[in-house]
């Protein structure tokens, strides 16, 4: 059974112990953040056996979902880390395991010719509730339309729902080093307020005039509370939104989105899940709940919306400024646009300011008795940390139809999704790693990992502590790729917004090593320290890691965590008679190399939540 709405979801969860109602007064400042924290890496009341195959040791963390009943200067209560363990993702995807669901969807990509009428019913029994799927456009107003507020009738105030703001240098481009103040950019109203958990509904221009778009894609972004009635919007150049956003710039005119909290339980994760082009996150979500979600028309902008949201923000997005992505330095900000970030992301740093477009809201509707979901976004895990796994995991079948030589993969939390990929696959000739790699860079958001380990099917690519011993192994001269392409745009570390090198071990034929990989903490005073650590390195290991001493050196998580966020492969690899460095300290000026520049670092978020 999937949920209809949030608010059955969480009447669901206060019954069977996994809710935490919070009556005293907070503020959406920081404190919420504070407490969410603390939460999260408490024990579930309820376990996951499913997740304990492939992520051992987290299946039992999360605590509850939280239920702030009183938020300061708000008029609606918030729900968070409501998706924040493995059992209530399970819960939210229909009660059920990623397993089980990763196993329908692998049959469904396998389908046989039937070879008499009896296996011909059986195959229309198993395809019929893709009819099914469809999203369903219903007349009139939809639940998420009870109440109406309008713009032009001076009703929105976007500061009167809980927005939250996370982490302290949230919003503030001074004091991440930019010159430029928050009043400046035009963004000192919202306090560093951002909406992080609501699906963006967008289309593409050439879609306009069509009231079924094929094009209707839920993405899930943030937006930056500017004042009553405007938002930043923030995309990725990779993704859809963006492509959107850039058609509708083309023919010279705003483009509509619907920012949608809520809804079905199912919809949170369909509108991060990684689908192949054409294929609609409305879709994954009916497939995931069984039957076709609830749309009814906007009620100021041509977008059909979730019927069953809590919440939908409406509004026009600005196209009269340059490209999105903008780094400071190459031109004004333009009409139209402000000057966004930073924000304390998922990679644990802070994602610097860039310039992004202004959304006009036009209405903001809601339920009766509306609850405004939100998440945390920081270092893992975190609720999109589940969100992920459940992606992990559902979709290794559409994974394995584009490379079909793995066997199973793991994304370790200390890569942050992008930052690192192990796959397994059982080696049948020379290079065949290689062809896995560069087959998964170029398969869908797989293409932006940066770093690709490759064992072999005697390896338990779960256990992150037998993939790095596999790595200790390694020929250093002749399992090691090295190339360069498009990653996450929050790969601080990269020469260029979005584009860098990247790595590639072939560790399928490794005898471990015990003493193979050394790590070692740098007291980094200025740029070149990494590279002269490395240098100076005289034992016997054949890789060599440089980390900040700031770090714990005997805690792997930690260590491969900070050096995954700091090391770009085009520029932090140093070769030498016997071993090979990696340089994965944090960059300054003076670490310069290969013609790769440094960008400005992001401060690391840690975990001092003070105003």
């Amino acid at each position: 059974m999937t949920f209809k709405c949030l608010q059955s979801f969480l009447d669901h969860l206060d019954s069977i112990g996994e809710l935490k109602r919070i009556s005293e007064p907070v503020s959406p400042l920081l404190e919420i953040t504070g407490f969410t924290q603390e939460e999260a890496v408490k024990s579930s009341p309820t376990l996951s056996s499913d997740a304990a195959i492939f992520d051992s040791g987290r299946e039992g963390i999360g605590g509850q979902a939280l239920l702030f009943e009183n938020v300061e200067g708000c008029d609606f209560p918030l729900a968070i880390n409501v998706f924040g363990s493995y059992f209530r993702m399970e819960q939210a995807l229909g009660q059920r395991g990623f397993s089980e669901i990763a196993d329908e969807i692998g049959e469904l990509t396998k389908p046989v010719p039937p070879s008499g009428i009896r296996e011909m019913l059986s195959m229309a029994k198993k395809f019929s509730p893709l009819i099914k799927l469809k999203p369903k456009r219903k007349r009139g107003r939809g639940a998420c339309q009870q109440n109406i507020k309008r713009t032009a009738n001076g009703e929105v105030d976007l500061r009167r729902l809980p927005l939250i703001k996370c982490w302290p240098l949230d919003g503030n481009p001074e004091a991440v080093g930019y010159n430029i103040s928050k009043e400046e950019s035009g963004t000192a109203v919202g306090e560093g307020r951002y909406i992080t958990f609501a699906g963006m509904h967008t289309i593409h221009a050439d879609d306009r005039f069509n009231d079924k778009p094929p094009s209707h894609n839920i993405g899930m972004y943030r937006a930056q509370l500017i004042d009553d009635t405007h938002l930043a919007m923030h995309w990725h150049i990779h993704h859809d939104g963006a492509a959107h956003w850039r058609s509708w710039k083309e023919i010279g005119e705003p483009m509509p989105i619907a920012i949608c909290f809520g809804g079905e339980t199912v919809l949170p994760y369909a509108a991060t899940s990684p689908l192949p082009p054409g294929v609609s996150e409305l879709l994954m979500a009916g497939y995931l709940q069984k039957k076709g979600i609830d749309l009814v028309k906007g009620v100021t902008v041509p977008l059909w919306v979730p019927a069953n949201s809590e919440f939908v923000i409406e509004g026009f997005v600005n196209t009269k400024c340059g490209n999105i992505g903008w780094e400071p330095g190459d031109e004004p900000l333009g009409e139209g646009a402000v000057f966004e970030g930073p924000f304390g992301d998922h990679t644990g740093y802070y994602s610097m300011p860039d310039r992004y477009p202004i959304v006009d809201v036009t209405a903001v509707t809601h339920r009766n008795n509306a609850v405004f979901p939100a998440t945390v976004v920081g270092p893992p895990p975190q609720e999109d940390y589940y969100l992920g796994k459940a992606t992990e995991r559902i979709m290794l079948p559409l994974l394995k139809v584009i490379v079909p030589d793995i066997i199973d993969y793991h994304l370790p939390q200390f890569g942050a999704f992008h930052n690192c990929a192990f796959i397994k696959i059982k080696p049948e000739y020379e290079e065949h790693a290689r062809k896995v790699m560069h087959a998964i860079w170029g398969a869908g958001q797989m293409a932006w990992t940066k770093l690709i380990v490759v064992v072999g099917e005697e390896v338990d690519v779960h256990d992150e502590h037998a993939v790095l011993q596999a790595v200790s192994g390694i020929d250093i001269a002749n399992d090691i790729e090295l190339t360069r392409g498009p990653l996450d745009i929050l790969d601080h570390a990269a020469s260029k917004l979005g584009a860098g090198g990247k790595m590639g071990i072939d560790a399928t034929r490794s005898a471990p090593n015990i003493d193979g990989i050394a790590i070692i903490g740098v007291n980094k005073q200025k740029g070149g320290d990494g590279a002269a650590a490395i240098e100076q390195y005289n034992e016997t290991a054949s890789i060599v890691i440089t980390v900040d001493d700031s770090i714990d050196c005997s805690d792997m998580s930690e260590v491969f965590f900070h050096f995954c966020a700091s090391f770009d492969p085009s520029r932090d690899v140093h070769h030498h008679d016997g071993y090979i460095g990696l340089d994965g300290t944090s960059k300054m000026e003076g670490d310069e190399r290969n013609g790769r520049a440094v960008r400005p670092w992001p401060p690391f978020l840690g975990l001092n939540l003070s105003k």
